[in-house]
């Protein structure tokens, strides 16, 4: 950009007109024009408009909070699991509000719509890189699960915005019901979100945690009363009650929270592959119209050039 470009903050009076002037011209055009927003003037305003800024919509604002809570459960990861769970389960809890804050304040963007799945995939991404060096015999299933969540949401993303969708979660039931139901009832998005979380966050927690759900020496009167109970109930049935005992014996309150949320964590990763698989199907229905229009047109030209050629003769 050359200095004497009128969105440079220029110097003196005259020359702050002209850019104020200037800015007044690319909004009316960005305004005016119904297509689609060129990347240069969508840049410019970006740069030097000052009566919105996007950046400190609240629901963006709340985004980067998610970032920084992410960031730090991140750096707690490896050797302090209190810590890490407390601080990723409040940035996925802020996943919730950010939704609610743009809603309510008429301050939904797109921007904020990319920076709260970008944050949520990549938050997903580094606990399931960590669980795959927790327990390395299932790091093919982690991975497996990070490339199918990243693939559908990207394809899905890309196939709104090539079918001109307002929002990718803007999905009407005759394209899938199941994407339908999840992304308009908020119950149910939310539900499916934080069970999958809390599955994975279960399965960090097991690699730290090793309290056994049945300890009759626990200090807490009711856990040591309640484990008597069933290990007495247990070794009077019989040798199928002690078989059963010497592996309930084995099982940890962050196993109990992995078996509880593993259903939900397993509808939401069959979600991911309806969102891929339906993606994948609107991207090959666009490819085909586009095929089929390119056809038209180049049947149009050789039609009009086979015109020209009979006046000519």
């Amino acid at each position: 950009m050359s200095e004497t470009d009128p969105l440079i903050r220029p110097r003196g009076a005259d020359a702050q007109a002209r850019s104020r002037s200037r800015l007044a011209e690319l909004r009316t055009q960005s305004v005016a024009d119904t297509g689609l927003v060129d990347a240069k003037l969508a840049v410019d305003l970006a740069t030097h408009e000052v009566r919105e800024n996007v950046y400190l919509f609240v629901p963006n604002l709340i985004g980067y909070t998610r970032i920084l809570l992410a960031a730090l459960s991140l750096h707690f990861m490896p050797y302090h699991p209190r810590y890490c769970t407390v601080l990723y389960c409040l940035s996925c809890l802020l996943d919730a509000f950010d939704g609610m804050a743009a809603r309510a304040l008429n301050q939904s963007t797109k921007f904020g719509a990319v920076l709260d799945m970008v944050t949520d995939r990549c938050t997903t991404a580094c606990l399931l890189c960590f669980l795959s060096s927790a327990y390395p015999s299932f790091a093919t299933v982690f991975q497996f699960l990070i490339t199918l969540d990243f693939s559908s949401h990207y394809m899905h993303m890309y196939s709104s915005l090539t079918t001109g969708s307002k929002s990718h979660k803007l999905v009407t039931s005759d394209v899938s019901w199941v994407l339908s139901v999840y992304y308009t009832s908020q119950t149910v998005l939310f539900i499916c979100c934080a069970g999958n979380e809390l599955f994975f966050v279960a399965l960090y927690l097991m690699h730290f945690d090793h309290t056994a759900v049945l300890n009759a020496s626990s200090p807490k009167p009711v856990i040591a009363y309640l484990s008597t109970q069933v290990i007495n109930l247990l070794t009077s049935g019989g040798p199928w009650g002690v078989y059963a005992l010497s592996y309930l014996e084995l099982v940890t309150w962050a196993a109990v929270m992995a078996l509880a949320f593993f259903p939900i964590a397993a509808l939401k990763n069959f979600i991911n592959a309806v969102q891929w698989w339906k993606a994948s199907k609107i991207l090959v229905g666009v490819d085909l119209v586009e095929r089929a229009r390119q056809r038209q047109r180049e049947a149009r030209g050789e039609n009009g050039s086979a015109g020209v050629l009979a006046k000519e003769e």
